[in-house]
């Protein structure tokens, strides 16, 4: 009996046995998971060589062959896979090649337990060519799980070819903002002069890149648009002042060596009975880049929301741009909201930006729009991105304060991300006398629109400058804390053709300087050889010198009022938490001026002096300065 077994014939027999149950064994999970999944066989010129793999030889008997699924299209995407390197895992045309390797190791296995056996006949691998074996061990399943799962309608592969994936999308956001005011010396430069700034714009753009999960980036931080976003208890202007100033002086909670000199200005909130009648032009940027849901959509709810603060003799009409420019609502009186508010929900967006002749058409409207002790405004609501006709910062500028003469201001409400233009936007509010603001929620909206409508629309003063002159007999060195786009040269002060801030009714404004006295170790300069800084005589140890300028709406003389800052003046919990968010803006900035104080005492300072807090935004602040802290690390 054993001489018949260890014949020859019967080790063949026996090899022969072992090799097909190997290909049984392959073959049959395989051939399981492709039922009613039928595989179309193309026949291609040569075999693909796998990568990290030898070449196989062709039979010239059974032609090299790849599977494709149903249809032309997924035959050429898979061509196409092949000719851009598709990862390995994703040749499936290379089957043959796998097939002739497992074929060949498992006869090789099988011939080597035997001495002098005779090659197999390769007829089971034969069928094995038919099928997509996955060169890499444990990955042959996996792809035909992938391909049992696909939808079989519009099948075209269950490989993504690489375009296949969706395009990013570009960020062309610009922002308008300077290097952080360095420290200055007084004895060489003891003068500070710069335009008062009520926008708010910096703190929403702020607010959106946080709970959006994003860091800030530095040119995005305007700190003093951050302060001024906040209300605070000022004191109000006494008879018909236009507005009253408060100082007050305090300790720099980043810096012991040194003290923070806060000037607040608080301008008259008349009547709302009182106010002149309103004439009002929506100008409403319906381009393409316009459709979000965040832009065009949100920019309707908003100014829905406005209507409710207009009277009934007030005017509103809406010019759109996009292609081109036209009125889609002529002068309606506010009462007639149906018409209003239909015009609203009809936008759409869609087409180029023609910017300029949206801005053209815009004063042309309001010009027909005025009548004698009215007040005419435009109102643009865009993403600033402008790009046909007269789209440079420098352009609109010089358009935009040609046409504020005339006395129509223009105000700029800013929507969206991705390609916002902030340059652009405070380029025509600040030359349009108006403001700029950034809406990137319903309740900033109200904020906006409802709650501040009247300081918005409504100047109490015009070209509102700040002088500060700072004694170096007790302040050595000073910082100005924002405000780097509104500089002034000093001689701009005196001088009333020069441009500068306007403030509406009820407005707030609130700057702040980090000053340090001589002798202090906080002082970051040497002192010179050649010069000192003596006493002024007369100054009685004041700090510093105020003078506030400014003219009354549509008059061309400013007015001058001069307060002396004594450095005895006490804060409060409004100069506190204001002192908070403007360490709150350096922190996102970066600041190279706030030693080891961090977000910690940043929104410790921010609770302790929250304060009254009727709608919440200074809450709101203390939840940015944690989500903040949580992204910085």
């Amino acid at each position: 009996m054993f001489h018949y077994l260890t014949s020859r014939p019967a080790l063949a027999a026996t090899t022969s046995v072992a090799a097909l149950l190997i290909g049984v064994a392959v073959i049959l999970p395989v051939a399981d998971l492709r039922i009613g999944k039928p595989t179309v066989v193309v026949e291609t010129r040569e075999a693909p060589v796998l990568q990290n793999s030898e070449p196989a030889a062709t039979s010239d008997a059974a032609p090299a062959t790849t599977s494709a699924p149903l249809g032309g299209e997924g035959a050429a995407l898979t061509e196409e896979a092949e000719t851009q390197g598709a990862p390995e895992t994703a040749q499936v045309p290379g089957a043959k090649v796998a097939a002739d390797n497992l074929a060949r190791t498992a006869e090789s296995d099988a011939a080597s337990s035997v001495t002098g056996a005779e090659p197999l006949v390769e007829a089971p691998m034969a069928e094995m060519e038919a099928l997509p074996v996955s060169p890499v061990v444990g990955l042959a399943d996996t792809e035909m799980r992938l391909r049992t799962e696909a939808p079989a309608a519009g099948l075209t592969g269950y490989v993504a070819a690489p375009d296949a994936f969706p395009t990013p999308v570009e960020n062309t956001e610009a922002y308008s903002n300077e290097a952080p005011n360095p420290v200055k010396v007084t004895a060489e430069e003891p003068v500070s002069t710069f335009s008062i700034d009520v926008d708010t714009a910096s703190y929403a753009v702020v607010r959106s890149s946080l709970t959006g999960g994003t860091l800030p980036t530095p040119d995005q931080v305007r700190i003093e648009e951050m302060v001024n976003y906040f209300p605070y208890a000022y004191a109000a202007p006494e008879g018909d002042a236009a507005f009253a100033s408060t100082v007050s002086v305090m300790p720099t909670p980043w810096n012991p060596g040194t003290r923070l000199v806060t000037i607040g200005i608080q301008g008259a909130l008349p009547e709302v009975a009182a106010r002149p009648p309103l004439n009002l032009v929506f100008l409403i940027d319906t381009s393409g880049s316009m459709e979000d849901a965040n832009k065009l959509p949100l920019l309707k709810q908003s100014l829905s929301l406005m209507l409710s603060e207009l009277r009934p003799e007030d005017q509103v009409s809406i010019v759109t741009y996009a292609g081109s420019a036209g009125v889609v609502l002529p002068p309606v009186q506010a009462a007639d909201r149906a018409a209003i508010l239909s015009a609203l929900e009809n936008l759409a967006a869609g087409g180029s930006t023609a910017g300029a002749e949206g801005l053209a058409l815009a004063y042309q409207v309001a010009e027909g729009m005025k009548a004698e002790g009215e007040v005419t405004r435009i109102l643009l609501a865009t993403d600033g991105d402008f790009n046909v006709g007269v789209s440079d910062p420098d352009g609109l500028e010089a358009y935009v304060a040609k046409k504020r003469e005339t006395g129509t201001y223009l105000s700029v409400l800013g929507f969206g991300r991705g390609n916002l233009d902030d340059a652009v936007m405070q380029a025509l509010a600040q030359n349009g006398n108006g403001q700029a603001a950034y809406i990137d929620t319903l309740s900033e909206a109200r904020k906006v629109l409802v709650d501040q409508l009247t300081g918005a629309l409504f100047p109490i003063a015009d070209d509102v400058k700040i002088q500060v002159e700072w004694s170096p007999a007790t302040v050595a060195e000073y910082r100005l804390i924002g405000y780097e786009t509104r500089a002034l040269r000093r001689e701009d002060f005196n001088n009333d053709k020069v441009d500068a801030g306007e403030i509406g009714a009820g407005t707030q404004v609130t700057a702040i300087y980090e000053v340090t006295a001589p002798g202090s170790d906080a002082l970051l300069n040497d002192p010179l050889r050649y010069g000192s800084a003596a006493a002024t005589e007369g100054s009685d140890g004041e700090l510093g010198f105020l003078r506030l300028r400014w003219k009354a709406p549509g008059e061309a003389v400013s007015t001058l009022v001069e307060t002396p800052i004594t450095g005895t003046e006490g804060a409060s919990a409004e100069t506190r938490f204001a002192a908070a968010v403007a360490g709150f803006g350096q922190l996102l900035q970066g600041s190279v001026y706030l030693g080891d104080w961090g977000w910690d005492q940043a929104i410790e300072l921010a609770v302790q002096n929250r304060g009254e807090d009727a709608f919440g935004y200074r809450i709101e602040a203390v939840t940015l300065m944690r989500l903040a802290q949580s992204l910085s690390q």
